[in-house]
């Protein structure tokens, strides 16, 4: 008898080349790709107050998600609404903000038949989060 292994394998996150870039957002967000960037960049420009615009690293993960990340190596990001104030890696900012992005579009959208795909992004990063060195801070930002 095989014994039961209740062992997920680990969801991958893989960079976007800069030749497949330009496709990105569409193939995730379809006609909403602009709507999700925009406020994806606002939403980074209210929780990083120093932040002036920047390169942003495109991330595929295996379960089928996706995220943004600012290229900087770290962000001092202040959350006012829960109380949050901390340094973090860009990585952890992307995810973040990402998080943040994905709820609230999903809400705005909800009405759309594309609007629930769009939550399903949030579920699919928050699975791949919960195994990143951060962890706990991007739960806490995102509390």
């Amino acid at each position: 008898m095989k014994p039961f292994n209740n062992e997920q394998p680990a969801i991958v996150a893989t960079v976007v080349p800069e030749e497949d870039r330009l496709e990105f957002l569409p193939r995730h967000f379809g006609k909403h790709m602009l709507t999700v960037e925009n406020f994806l960049y606002a939403q980074f420009a209210k929780l990083c107050p120093t932040y002036t615009g920047g390169y942003w690293h495109f991330y595929d993960l295996s379960n089928g998600g996706c995220y943004l990340a600012p290229s900087h190596e770290r962000y001092a990001l202040v959350h006012a609404d829960n109380f949050f104030d901390a340094t973090v890696s860009g990585d952890a900012a992307g995810m973040i903000v990402s998080l943040f992005t994905f709820s609230h579009v999903s809400f705005l959208l909800e009405d759309d038949p594309r609007g629930p795909r769009i939550a399903d992004y949030f579920h699919l990063l928050r699975d791949f989060t919960a195994n990143h060195p951060e962890a706990g801070l991007i739960f806490r930002a995102i509390d």
